[in-house]
């Protein structure tokens, strides 16, 4: 299947996997590659050397094309953008919007640039700036995530821009995909779906969660950083709904001293950075050591297995998740499906 997405990037089939942090590394992304889609190397969880590490370590396991995701309001972005250009990644993509300067150096080495947006302002902001194409995610889709459905948000942005644009929130099979191609879209983007395969390194208590989840129990939270975030309920999402702004505080500082040991940033840095993400924004300090600590959340599901110590982003779909497929039987099953759809609909 042929479109706008795979003509850009040159992978074979309009599928997408998502730059999910500590859930998106080189065994997922060289699966997804190696299975003709486009696997993204999530790259905000990692330091740059790591980062470097990685990419070598897709190329050492699949000649396919694949992108590396990045912060674009991190320190380091440069070093990063610098990092991509040297490796010859093909595609940048950002979970926020790049400044016309990074999409500016990123073009003129000849990589691929597409942000991801939620709302449509957003993608006609980054397709002037000179986007190759943007991925839109409603708000069915996990981790941050808006109030607009897929449904709603992806005509609005298909017809507002001239780029391709890539339909996130809400995918998980081949009918999914035809139905964004009707709308305009160029192809697919799925994150969770892509978290409940094999080749995915998340542990196996934490993926049999996932799958015994309804689409209700993936909820939107503002207690975890403030913003609206959409996850799995456990333990810990309880607990800091719960809790009063003392304890959370206290669970928050906690926290912090985790990430400071991990990431080796001082306590200095880490109140600059919270000022930082404070700015704007009606946070209390608990939710602002939180945002910065929301990796560390992650981390303790995701890789340590921890749920009840952790938070487990995930978007609705996870509730009509049943198996948990190689990444090359599931993009096969889905091309599979989207071709029988496509040669059952009614002729006109």
């Amino acid at each position: 299947m042929r479109t706008a997405l795979t003509e850009l990037t040159g992978v074979r089939h309009p599928i997408v996997q998502t730059g999910m942090g500590w859930v998106a590394g080189p065994r997922l992304v060289s699966a997804t590659a190696n299975a003709g889609a486009l696997g993204i190397l999530a790259s905000a969880t990692m330091s740059t050397g790591r980062l470097r590490s990685a990419v070598r370590e897709v190329r050492s396991r699949t000649d396919r094309p694949f992108g590396v995701n990045l912060r674009a309001d991190a320190g380091d972005a440069r070093e990063r953008v610098r990092i991509i250009v040297e490796e010859g990644v093909r595609v940048a993509s950002f979970a926020l919007a790049p400044s016309r300067e990074l999409i500016a150096e990123l073009k003129d080495a000849g990589v691929v640039v597409i942000p991801s947006v939620g709302a449509r302002r957003h993608a006609e902001k980054v397709a002037a700036w000179g986007a190759d194409a943007v991925v839109v995610q409603g708000g069915e889709g996990g981790g941050h995530t808006g109030e607009v459905a897929t449904t709603v948000l992806l005509p609005q942005v298909v017809d507002a821009v001239g780029i391709p644009v890539i339909a996130a929130g809400g995918f998980h099979d081949g009918r999914g995909l035809v139905a964004a191609l009707s709308y305009g879209a160029a192809g697919v983007a799925m994150g969770t779906r892509f978290l409940l395969t094999s080749d995915s390194t998340v542990p196996d208590a934490v993926k049999a969660r996932y799958l015994a989840a309804v689409p209700r129990d993936a909820l939107v939270t503002t207690a975890v950083d403030g913003l609206p975030h959409r996850m799995l309920r456990t333990e810990m999402v309880d607990a800091l709904e719960r809790a009063g702004r003392v304890r959370a505080l206290a669970h928050a500082v906690r926290r912090a001293a985790a990430f400071r040991r991990v990431s080796g940033l001082s306590w200095t840095a880490m109140v600059r950075d919270g000022r930082a993400l404070r700015h704007g924004k009606d946070l209390s300090w608990s939710q602002v050591l939180l945002a910065a600590n929301t990796p560390m959340l992650l981390r303790a599901a995701l890789v340590e297995g921890r749920t009840d110590l952790g938070v487990m982003a995930s978007g609705q779909v996870a509730g009509v998740i049943e198996d948990l497929p190689s990444c090359r039987e599931l993009v096969d099953r889905i091309m599979t499906e989207a071709a029988e759809v496509l040669r059952t609909l009614p002729c006109p």
